[in-house]
């Protein structure tokens, strides 16, 4: 396996894996019992998908799974900025969510033409998840934008808040296949939008660098949770 690809999938796993975590931290919290279930069982499909890539990583380096998720330190990890910002209220969560599932819709079916078989396959398993998360995600956008005054005004927080990290999304770092996505991204995104009433914004989404190492003060911190045990008991397993 070429660095390129070795690289690539840890980024794909990445993702998955702090998105998955974070979204994780609303188990028993979220606010109603049945979207409770429905974003831990997300957060499942997100982790389940974060395993195949690590695990398709380690088989050309000898590690584990396990050691790519915990053993690595915030600079080795090249998740997209967006991923690792904070749950926030509900509505944060959920366009983070939303904006992350319509690329990742978008990424696997490009995926799906890969020219390594094994990353084929993984793409078009998990895809058949990302469009319940997309569907999901889409009609709280809606909900929360086309509802109450209280629940728009949130919405619209959430989106100064978030819009600036989407822009990575879409800048190649040296080990990404260059993959046409922002447009169809662009399309999902705005007719979900046009529905809640809401309007992309014009301003630029420039915040970026996790690709390449760089993140925000928040990762650390996810880390320090997700990491503890391993990392104080080291080679603990169930």
């Amino acid at each position: 396996m070429d660095t390129h690809l070795y690289t690539y999938l840890l980024h794909l796993g990445d993702n998955a894996l702090i998105l998955g975590h974070r979204n994780s931290e609303w188990c028993g919290h979220a606010p109603i019992l049945e979207q409770d279930i429905a974003l831990t069982n997300i957060s499942l499909d997100l982790i389940g998908q974060a395993r195949l890539f690590y695990q398709y990583a380690a088989e050309s380096t000898g590690a584990t799974e396990d050691r790519l998720a915990y053993l690595r330190d915030v600079f080795e990890f090249r998740n997209c900025l967006l991923v690792e910002q904070p749950n926030g209220d509900w509505a944060h969560t959920i366009l983070r969510q939303f904006f992350f599932s319509a690329y990742q819709m978008e990424l696997y079916q490009s995926l799906q033409h890969h020219r390594d078989e094994h990353l084929q396959a993984i793409a078009a398993k998990s895809l058949k998840e990302v469009r319940y998360h997309l569907r999901w995600s889409g009609e709280w956008v809606v909900r929360l934008g086309d509802g109450t005054k209280e629940s728009r005004a949130r919405m619209g927080l959430a989106l100064e808040d978030l819009w600036m990290y989407t822009g990575e999304f879409f800048k190649p770092a040296t080990y990404e296949p260059a993959l046409a996505l922002e447009e169809p991204w662009r399309f999902q995104v705005h007719a979900v939008f046009k529905e809640a009433g809401l309007e992309i914004p014009s301003a630029p989404a420039f915040q970026s660098g996790g690709k390449m190492g760089i993140h925000s003060e928040h990762l650390g911190y996810v880390l320090a949770d997700l990491q503890f045990l391993q990392r104080a008991y080291p080679g603990s397993s169930w």
